[in-house]
């Protein structure tokens, strides 16, 4: 039996911490039953949802875990691999995700859809879009498309982006300025005083992956400042 979900995911995320439970592929962590276990950690620990890869991990998790699940599905590694048709979109709402996360970019889909459609697609099927942005203007233009919320997910990774090693608070302001929907932070947030500095910079919620959930790379940076 799939668990109850708060009426209004919206209103459950604000002002709160979203946990992303990921693992790349190759990774030991990459294994459904053991993704799901990190969910229901982070539900233990506090978060408000959790933001999950792949249709198989967000059905799984939608039936262990009593949060709204942000549904994900990289397919690929280059150009727009987050979510990128509508046919991805469409399996993570069947699977259960609350909200449907995808690459909002300006860059093309590979079926040669628009953001807009996917956003219409979604909202058909009763789900809501998180837009994930690299820039200020690409986050106005996903919210005129209907996106549910703007995240700064793809700062620092997608071209017209400024690379870099902190949260891009700039961005986060500059989002919470001029859109409408909420804002949500998400990418190289490493502590709690980073995480409230998104909130203080005006950003609804704030997701937290590596800094929680990646063991391996974590354990790869304590030995990498180990070596001489």
């Amino acid at each position: 039996m799939t668990p109850r979900r708060p009426a209004s995911p919206l209103t459950a995320l604000t002002g709160r911490l979203i946990v992303s439970c990921q693992a790349p592929p190759g990774d030991p962590m990459r294994d459904t039953g053991t993704l799901v276990r990190m969910a229901r950690s982070a539900h233990a620990g506090g978060a408000a949802a959790v933001r999950v890869n792949e249709p198989e991990v967000v059905a799984a998790t939608a039936a262990a875990v009593d949060l709204p699940v942000i549904g994900l599905w990289k397919d690929g590694d280059t150009g727009v691999y987050i979510t990128p048709t509508v046919r991805h979109a469409l399996a993570l709402v069947d699977a259960g995700a609350a909200i449907v996360a995808a690459d909002a970019t300006a860059r093309p889909r590979p079926d040669g859809s628009t953001f807009a459609d996917l956003v219409a697609a979604v909202h058909a099927g009763g789900g809501l879009v998180m837009a994930d942005v690299a820039t200020a203007d690409e986050g106005r233009e996903a919210a005129a498309q209907g996106a549910d919320l703007v995240s700064t997910t793809l700062s620092g990774y997608a071209p017209g982006s400024p690379r870099q090693t902190l949260p891009d608070l700039e961005l986060v302001a500059a989002l919470a300025r001029s859109v409408e929907v909420p804002v949500v932070a998400e990418g190289r947030i490493a502590t709690p005083e980073q995480a409230a500095a998104a909130l203080a910079a005006g950003a609804t919620s704030v997701v937290v992956g590596t800094a929680i959930t990646a063991p391996t790379a974590l354990t790869r940076l304590f030995a990498a400042g180990l070596t001489p």
